[in-house]
C-alpha cells in the first residue's frame, strides 16, 4: 500500500510519462508542454503545443473498498481496509497559437493516446522518481490507465462547469490507488486447545509417496526449531529419503533425513535447534514453508511427493518484561534470523505494531534484534507475540499439565 502522496505521485508520473514519450512518437512536438491545470486556466500564458492533464474526479474502487489487504490480517482479526481509489483524468490538447490551421492539437492528442495505449501500466521506477517520499510503487496493485468513455452530455456538463470553451479531449481512468489506513489493527490471542481438524482425503494411483497429514507437538498451529513433526501418508519410507522444506525466503531448500514413525504409515522428523545445529539460526527463516518427501533411489530418477504447508514460528525473547505505562520500548531477539524483505510485526496484546529497526549481527549464529515502540500503553499484563510473514511466535508454556501463557512472553505494565 502507499501513503497520502499516492494521488499526487500518480498524477506527476503520468505527466512525466507523456512529456518524455510524446516527442518520441512525433518529432514535431519537441516544444510540447504538459501541464496539470484546471480547464479554465490551463491555456493562460502559453502559445506553443500543449497537453493538459487534469484530475477532475476521484471515486471509490468497489472491488478493494471493503477487502482486507493480503498478509496484513488473519481470520479473527480486524483492520481498517485501505482507502481504494480510482482517478479520472481529462487530457486536453492545444496546438500552437490561437488558430491552429495545421491541426497540431489533433497530433498532440493522438500522441498522448498512443502513449497510454502502449504503456498503460505505470513503471515502479518512474513512480519513485516522480515525487520524493512517495511509496506508491510498493503497493500490491499496479496503476493501470484505461480509456473512460463519456457521453456528449457528460463532457458538456464538465466544460460548462468551468465556464470555458470546449477543446478536443479524452478521459482516462487510473485504477487502483491504495492508501494505507492509519487506524490500528486488532489481533486476538490464540486458542489454547483445538478440536480435530477436517483435512479431507488424498488419493494416488502412482508409485510416488503421498503425504496426507502433518501433526505438530501439542496440537500447535506452527512448529519451532527443536520440535518433532509427524507426517502421515502412504508409500512412505526412510530409504534414500529426505524431507524437503522449501520457502521463498531461502536461497535453497532445507533437506532433513526422516526417521520411521511410531505407527504404520508415518514418518518423524526433528527440527534441530541452535544447541544441536549451530548453523540453524541462518539455515532457516521464520515464515511459511512447504514440506515434501523426496526419494532418490540409486540409478533411478528422483520421486517427490505432494507438498503440505508448514508454518515455522519464530522463537523470541522479550526485553524488558516490566515497564511503566505510556510509551514502551521493547527489544525482541528472534531465532531463526529474519531475512531481508520479510514482513515483521509485534502483537502487543491485541495491538499490531510495526518495527522501528531490525538488526542482524555479523555473527550468523546470533539472533536478529528487533526494536519496537508501543505508544499509549495502560497498566496491565500484555502477551507478546512476533509475527514474521504470517507465522506467529507461540506464547504458550506446555511444560505443565495444563497449557498457560508463558510469563517470559508477557510484559507487566504498572
Amino acid at each position: 500500500m502507499s501513503n497520502v502522496l499516492a494521488i499526487a505521485a500518480a498524477t506527476r508520473t503520468l505527466r512525466n510519462l507523456l512529456m518524455s514519450q510524446m516527442p518520441v512518437l512525433d518529432s514535431d512536438l519537441s516544444d510540447l508542454e504538459v501541464t496539470m491545470q484546471p480547464l479554465d486556466v490551463a491555456r493562460k500564458g502559453i502559445s506553443k503545443a500543449q497537453l493538459n492533464v487534469y484530475l477532475y474526479q476521484v471515486v471509490f474502487n468497489a472491488a478493494w473498498r471493503n477487502l482486507d489487504m493480503p498478509g496484513r490480517t488473519r481470520p479473527g482479526e480486524t483492520a481498517q481496509p485501505a482507502l481504494a481509489l480510482n482517478l479520472h483524468y481529462l487530457i486536453t490538447a492545444w496546438g500552437r497559437g490561437e488558430s491552429d490551421t495545421d491541426a497540431v492539437n489533433h497530433r498532440v492528442l493522438a500522441a498522448a493516446m498512443s502513449t497510454l495505449h502502449d504503456r498503460p501500466v505505470l513503471d515502479g521506477n518512474d513512480i519513485r522518481n516522480a515525487l520524493p517520499d512517495n511509496d506508491l510503487a510498493n503497493q500490491i496493485e499496479r496503476i493501470r490507465f484505461t480509456p473512460l468513455p463519456q457521453s456528449v452530455d457528460e463532457i458538456s456538463k464538465l466544460w460548462t462547469a468551468f465556464q470555458t470553451n470546449y477543446r478536443v479531449s479524452s478521459a482516462y481512468e487510473a485504477t487502483v490507488v491504495l492508501i494505507d489506513s492509519q487506524a490500528p489493527s486488532r489481533a486476538s490471542l490464540p486458542v489454547l486447545k483445538r478440536g480435530a481438524q477436517d483435512q479431507g482425503v488424498f488419493s494416488s494411483v502412482s508409485a510416488a509417496p503421498v503425504l496426507s497429514a502433518l501433526t505438530l507437538a501439542h496440537q500447535q498451529t506452527a512448529a519451532r526449531l527443536g520440535d518433532d513433526i509427524v507426517l502421515s501418508g502412504s508409500q512412505l519410507t526412510t530409504a534414500n529419503a529426505l524431507l524437503r522444506f522449501s520457502s521463498l525466503r531461502l536461497d535453497a531448500p532445507v533437506d532433513v533425513a526422516p526417521v520411521a514413525g511410531s505407527a504404520p504409515g508415518t514418518l518423524g522428523v526433528h527440527l534441530a535447534d541452535p544447541s544441536q545445529d549451530p548453523d540453524a539460526p541462518s539455515r532457516w527463516a521464520p515464515g511459511i514453508y512447504t514440506v515434501a518427501l523426496l526419494l532418490q533411489p540409486s540409478g533411478l530418477p528422483a520421486i517427490m511427493s505432494n507438498e503440505l504447508p508448514l508454518a515455522l514460528a519464530p522463537t523470541i525473547s522479550v526485553n524488558p518484561l516490566i515497564a511503566s505505562a505510556g510509551t514502551i520500548s521493547l527489544t525482541i531477539d528472534c531465532l531463526p534470523r529474519v531475512r531481508d524483505g520479510q514482513r515483521v510485526f509485534l502483537l502487543f496484546g491485541d495491538q499490531l505494531v510495526a518495527p522501528s529497526s531490525i538488526t542482524n549481527p555479523g555473527d550468523l549464529h546470533q539472533p536478529t534484534s528487533i526494536s519496537f515502540s508501543v505508544a499509549n500503553v495502560v497498566k496491565g499484563t500484555y502477551t507478546v507475540r512476533l509475527r514474521v510473514d504470517g507465522a506467529d511466535s507461540i506464547p504458550v508454556d506446555f511444560s505443565g499439565s495444563v497449557p498457560v501463557f508463558d510469563n517470559h512472553q508477557q510484559v507487566v505494565v504498572s
